[in-house]
């Protein structure tokens, strides 16, 4: 895959950068050394390769799954300043 001017244009507005016609050629040349490069990692064989957590070796950590005490709405929201339900009150801020 290969970037042209226009797609050098088309990529700049969407990202709402401004690209003068003299930056555009030298953005062209950048974008394909970037999509080169990944194109040669795309090469790369991965397939012997297990997926990875951590650099190193280890067991991730997992908390058993239990319900625990529930029930507590109105401790949860007792120090609000407002609230309604058992949801905290605040202010509108959309217009």
């Amino acid at each position: 895959m290969s970037v042209d001017a226009t797609t050098v244009r088309r990529v700049a507005k969407l990202a709402r950068i401004a690209v003068s016609d003299t930056e555009v050629t030298a953005m062209e040349a950048e974008l394909n050394a970037i999509l080169g490069f990944v194109e040669q990692l795309s090469e790369v064989d991965v397939s012997d390769v297990e997926p990875m957590t951590s650099v190193i070796p280890m067991a991730m950590k997992k908390r058993e799954d239990r319900v625990t005490e529930g029930d507590r709405a109105d401790d949860i929201v007792a120090n609000a300043p407002a609230s309604e339900d058992h949801f905290f009150m605040v202010p509108k801020v959309v217009e």
